[in-house]
């Protein structure tokens, strides 16, 4: 058993475009960093919190981290006591998973803590009981791409079937994150409860054309195939200038662009660093035309999910 560790666990791009609840990956950043420490007293103690400006409960059973890490120590009836610090470096509400981040990074340290005693697709379930903490629903398509890295199909749920795709070694992701907040629940609560036959089936031939594009690799067909009939045309209303955006990402050159998650962050995937780069510079000028600040993120897919920063 260590005494301590520091990790970092990615931010998530979940639905990617076609989608919703069943694909999802890791970029390289942003990401949040956990630090436990085992102590001499019992149960799971938050310490500190930083980057949230005091929007985040330091209670074990209300916070995301908390809650991975109590559940993991649940399943294996580890008795330690356990002290935690959350740092926060990405923003919340952003669409980016990062809720996510925190649950996965906190129960991928506990489990460094203690030797490793379960996989990483094994800690999943702690995150879906931190996530379901967090917005109400369980859903994989953030926790299991930021446990395992690069991308995720979440199969079924009923036993839990998640499937990791082989992704092009040539492919970036640009993300734009502008300064406003959706709620995950608001946006889940504007989705319509009925879908046309006809929507549906284009829908399943985009995500079929996707994860086919993937593994092939076969950028033309990516490119064809991040296209969403369904979700993208209710929520990019709640997303000012959406179109304007998604306009310049597509003008320079990317495979696609849509709503990162449930907004309000926009993704874009490329071929090419300098296609990325160029997208996210158009995407950061299209916000900044109505007023709305941003940040810019880009990078390739991240393959390694968390990693250890420190530990001892």
């Amino acid at each position: 058993m260590k005494k301590m560790v520091r990790v970092f666990a990615p931010a998530t791009v979940a639905n990617v475009a076609c989608g919703f609840d069943i694909l999802g990956f890791a970029v390289e950043q942003p990401g949040d960093e956990v630090v436990l420490r085992t102590t001499g007293g019992a149960g799971v103690t938050i310490r500190s919190i930083t980057g949230d400006n005091g929007r985040l409960p330091v209670n074990p059973k209300e916070n995301t981290a908390g809650v991975a890490v109590e559940a993991f120590c649940r399943h294996l009836q580890i008795e330690t006591g356990i002290e935690m610090e959350l740092h926060k470096k990405m923003p919340l509400g952003s669409g980016l998973g990062s809720s996510a981040a925190s649950g996965a990074a906190a129960v991928f340290a506990a489990n460094v803590l203690f030797d490793r005693p379960l996989s990483n697709e094994q800690l999943i379930p702690f995150v879906l009981q931190s996530e379901k903490a967090a917005c109400g629903t369980a859903h994989a398509d953030n926790a299991a791409p930021a446990l395992l890295g690069g991308f995720v199909l979440i199969r079924g749920y009923h036993p839990l079937d998640v499937v990791k795709i082989p992704t092009p070694e040539q492919l970036y992701c640009t993300i734009v994150h502008p300064q406003i907040e959706i709620r995950t629940q608001d946006a889940r609560n504007i989705l319509k409860k009925d879908l046309q036959l006809k929507d549906a089936i284009t829908q399943w031939g985009n995500i079929a054309g996707l994860v086919a594009g993937l593994m092939k690799p076969d950028y033309e067909l990516i490119r064809r195939s991040m296209q969403d009939v369904v979700i993208e045309p209710v929520r990019s209303l709640l997303i000012p200038a959406f179109n304007e955006v998604k306009s310049a990402a597509l003008a320079a050159g990317v495979l696609g662009c849509s709503i990162s998650g449930s907004g309000p962050s926009i993704f874009a995937l490329s071929r090419t660093h300098d296609i990325a780069q160029a997208a996210g510079l158009a995407m950061k000028k299209a916000f900044e035309s109505i007023s709305i600040e941003n940040e810019i993120y880009v990078s390739k897919i991240n393959q390694e999910g968390p990693r250890i920063l420190e530990e001892f």
